[in-house]
């Protein structure tokens, strides 16, 4: 008769065993399918909201954090249900509570830095980067966008130090990460030394404002535009849209050019190389009509001077001044190409020549030929 009870008794707690490891299950992928089902109803909302009218926020939560919402909710549901099961279930599966911690920490740090983004584009939506006048906005800008990725980094050592501390092994190595000592001190110390270096020289670059988003900079002989500012390097895209990329440590160690560094207004310079017979004054006169008559011109530089002289020929240099590069880069070509046509058409005489003087008298056959260097024209 005790056997037999004690049989019962065994087949009871196996019984309860069993429904206690199946309910179990059941509880954790009926809040998963719940979370996901939550998910696609605030999806649809938004969408039904945003086909009414346009908000702004919505939109970039949308584009930016859509994916990393519906990984995080079921992550948290998952994690809900980790934390109500019964004492027994976590004791026959002690894998399930870690793997939500580790699940619910990942989700979390995507989903906070795919909402730093939002903010960050929220916030600077109203301003215009690409514009070279906007000075204090592209360095407010600039900044801005350091500062989030600074936090971005903050985050994810955060996060990774938090799934370290959740397993009882590698409890003191995620503490060291979190205080920066130990390990992860001597990590930084000797292994990173180049990656501390790029993130003090983008600290200091965006406390300087040596380089700011959309500035105009000359470096390794390239013109071109500051793109991106990460916080190891620096995008610029080239003229010809080119990418060159840049550690961040360059524009700390290195002379470069900015054009836009506190103003975005620059001279543009036309060189001519012409003939001493010249009309310099009238050449001058109708050079100030032809930039008078391009709305590239900012009006406020304009001159016509001659800067050098050479065996053959005067050089002329006409400066003229616009509100940006690129805008003096074609009034330059424009002014360039209208002096050219008007030389040809109204002054041929004054291009460059070579002259052919002939001496002595018994005429061509008896005299001495003197030439000069240039553009042959017999004179």
């Amino acid at each position: 008769m005790e056997k037999i009870q004690h049989y019962l008794k065994n087949v009871d707690w196996d019984l309860t065993w069993r429904m206690a490891t199946r309910n179990g299950w059941l509880l954790m992928a009926t809040t998963t399918i719940a979370g996901l089902l939550f998910c696609f109803i605030v999806s649809q909302v938004i969408t039904f909201v945003l086909r009414r009218r346009p908000v702004a926020l919505l939109t970039l939560l949308r584009i930016y954090v859509r994916e990393a919402f519906y990984v995080f909710v079921p992550t948290l549901f998952f994690l809900v249900a980790a934390n109500i099961q019964s004492s027994r279930f976590l004791r026959q599966h002690p894998l399930v509570d870690k793997f939500s911690e580790v699940l619910f920490i990942g989700a979390s740090i995507w989903m906070i830095l795919r909402l730093l983004k939002v903010g960050e584009l929220l916030v600077i939506r109203h301003y215009d980067p690409a514009q070279d006048i906007n000075i204090s906005q592209r360095k407010f800008v600039t900044q801005l966008h350091f500062v989030r990725r600074l936090v971005s980094l903050v985050v994810v050592i955060v996060g990774i130090s938090l799934i370290l501390i959740s397993f009882q092994g590698s409890r003191k190595l995620g503490l060291s990460v979190l205080t920066s000592a130990g390990i992860a001190s001597v990590l930084i110390g000797f292994a990173a030394q180049k990656t501390l270096a790029n993130l003090l020289a983008g600290i200091q670059i965006a406390l300087t404002q040596q380089i700011r988003i959309s500035d105009a900079v000359v470096v390794e002989n390239e013109w071109g535009r500051i793109e991106e500012i990460n916080l190891t390097n620096v995008v610029v895209r080239v003229w010809d849209r080119r990418r060159l990329i840049l550690p961040i440590t360059y524009f700390v160690e290195n002379p470069f050019q900015n054009w836009t560094r506190n103003d975005s207004s620059i001279i543009g310079t036309v060189m001519l190389y012409l003939d001493y017979d010249v009309p310099v004054d009238k050449l001058r006169e109708k050079a100030r009509a032809i930039v008078e008559a391009d709305p590239l011109w900012d009006q406020q530089v304009f001159a016509v001077q001659v800067t050098d002289t050479m065996p053959t020929c005067i050089q002329i240099r006409v400066l003229v001044s616009a509100r940006d590069s690129p805008s003096a880069f074609d009034l330059r070509c424009n002014v360039r190409e209208a002096l050219i046509a008007l030389l040809r058409d109204n002054w041929p005489q004054s291009l460059p020549q070579t002259r052919v003087q002939l001496t002595g008298q018994e005429g061509v056959s008896g005299g001495k030929a003197v030439f000069q260097q240039g553009p042959l024209r017999s004179r």
